[in-house]
């Protein structure tokens, strides 16, 4: 078997996996979008707010599979029919792709301080407005807290003119005892710290897995790339007809 043979047989196969991947997604997606019910049978009873946020996914399911899908069908018959047309096509959206997520690691390393900016700035308003009054937003914070042991994002003046605030307390969370009521002449004396700073550190110190997932993502890419240019380059030496 030669050379071309080998690496156009590998490519078939490589690529018959990401379309089976992307149409197992795809149909995962459908399924839970339009009859979710039945979908979140499989999982038994979950509280309201998280079978919703759990339902949304299906759509993002369904971004995903759809281009695994098209990946997959271009780069495999690209390679079974030896079509440069195919082929190149598929070279291109890989490489959007990978031009994407390198942009989007780059403006990540380099914005990181602002990113945190906004995120607080975007975070706070939300405890002020919501927390209290919301179900969903009052129920993940009390869990948050409560996980992380920590008390609102900076610390307990984000309740401050919350919904929560006119029972005249803080959440429990925000106090070093529970079984008091927590004024905020306790709160301030529980000197709790707030909860952004130990979701940075949960995700910094998870930064290398995240970032050992990207790599191998970006070298297969890179793998996928070459070896659809290099089918691209031999087609014609090799008395393929596109």
């Amino acid at each position: 078997m030669s050379c071309f043979t080998c690496i156009k047989v590998l490519m078939i196969l490589f690529n018959l996996a990401i379309f089976l991947a992307g149409g197992t997604l795809l149909g995962v997606g459908i399924w839970v979008s339009v009859d979710s019910v039945s979908f979140l049978k499989i999982f038994g009873t979950l509280p309201d707010n998280i079978a919703s946020q759990f339902v949304n996914v299906g759509y993002f399911l369904i971004a995903i599979g759809a281009l695994l899908v098209i990946l997959g069908f271009l780069g495999c018959c690209g390679a079974q029919k030896e079509s440069k047309c195919l082929l190149i096509t598929f070279f291109s959206i890989v490489l959007i792709i990978f031009i994407a997520e390198v942009a989007g690691a780059v403006v990540a390393l380099v914005y990181s301080s602002v990113a945190e900016s906004f995120l607080q700035s975007v975070l706070t308003p939300v405890i002020k407005q919501q927390y209290g009054s919301n179900k969903d937003v009052t129920n993940s914070w009390n869990t948050l807290m409560t996980d992380l042991k920590c008390c609102g994002l900076n610390n307990y003046t984000d309740f401050n003119d919350s919904p929560y605030m006119k029972n005249g307390t803080y959440p429990t969370q925000c106090c070093s005892s529970n079984s008091t009521s927590c004024t905020m002449a306790f709160a301030s004396s529980s000197n709790i710290s707030g909860c952004f700073n130990q979701i940075l550190h949960l995700v910094k110190s998870n930064a290398a897995i995240v970032g050992g997932v990207a790599a191998g993502i970006c070298a297969l890419e890179l793998a996928a790339m070459v070896v659809s240019m290099y089918l691209y380059c031999r087609i014609d030496k090799n008395g393929s007809i596109d």
